[in-house]
């Protein structure tokens, strides 16, 4: 309309052509993120985690800048997986990230709490609240490609990332069970209606591959990945094995030692969003 000032939080009218208010928050002034992607399932206790720190080792092998946002309050690992105990300090401008020993910077509620066995009894959006200051407050320093290990489900913390920060693309990763058909697409739904594109799918728990003779057993069963990812047109970025050598090496903070020649195909997928 004529004489309109741009400022659609003070206006009344009922224009046509308003844009929603953008919910973005504002990354801290010393940070600089270049590319975010959000790791998700869509329920608990299919190696999401694991699967994010293994993105991240695999992606700072490339030669990146690479950082992990932890957005897992009441269930946080990724000081575990890294073997980092405290951030590297602070000043008035903001809160210094942890750094591993290969350059990963990570943050998680784990850094700032007494002790790490300690519960986070937060309600919901106190928690988002969380996940919110760890863009706004923590000083990414020229981060490249960020990972943000999100929580199982479509609750307030997905939410908000997808509100709060400027999510490039989504990793969902996923087991092969009966229920991934209902799961997966819970999750896939969740993105399209936010606007975010779904870079593809990671099966975690795929396969055990027998020590002695090499056979593939599928300890869950038969994969029904492959319908689920065709009905969305959407690709199938990596079969992840059950591997206690990788189970290991998180519970003991040394997930850079991993080998994560199997994630190729995810850091194309990521370098492309």
């Amino acid at each position: 309309m004529s004489g309109c000032s741009g400022n659609c939080s003070t206006c009344g009218s009922d224009c046509a052509d308003r844009k929603a208010e953008s919910l973005l928050a504002k990354l801290n002034e010393k940070a600089n993120v270049k590319k975010v992607i959000a790791v998700v399932s869509g329920k608990g206790g299919v190696g999401k985690s694991t699967v994010t720190a293994m993105a991240a080792v695999a992606m700072s092998r490339r030669g990146n800048r690479v950082a992990v946002l932890d957005a897992d309050i009441t269930g946080p690992s990724a000081p575990t997986a890294f073997g980092v105990n405290e951030c590297q300090g602070a000043t008035q401008d903001g809160l210094y990230p942890a750094l591993t020993k290969g350059g990963i910077q990570v943050m998680s509620i784990n850094l700032l709490l007494d002790n790490s066995t300690d519960p986070v009894v937060w309600r919901g959006p106190v928690i988002a609240g969380a996940v919110k200051q760890f863009w706004t407050d923590v000083i990414w320093e020229d981060v490249d490609y960020m990972f943000v290990d999100m929580p199982p489900g479509t609750g307030d913390v997905p939410l908000t990332v997808f509100q709060s920060l400027p999510v490039d693309g989504i990793i969902i990763v996923t087991s092969p069970q009966d229920l991934v058909s209902m799961i997966v697409s819970k999750a896939v739904k969740m993105a399209n209606m936010m606007h975010i594109p779904v870079l593809g799918f990671v099966e975690n728990y795929s396969y055990l591959e027998c020590p002695d003779c090499g056979k593939r057993i599928e300890v869950f069963g038969k994969s029904h990945l492959d319908e689920v990812a065709a009905s969305f047109s959407l690709p199938i970025l990596a079969r992840l094995p059950i591997d206690p050598k990788v189970a290991a090496c998180y519970d003991a903070g040394q997930m850079e030692s991993v080998d994560t020649s199997s994630m190729q195909q995810v850091l194309d997928a990521v370098e492309r969003a």
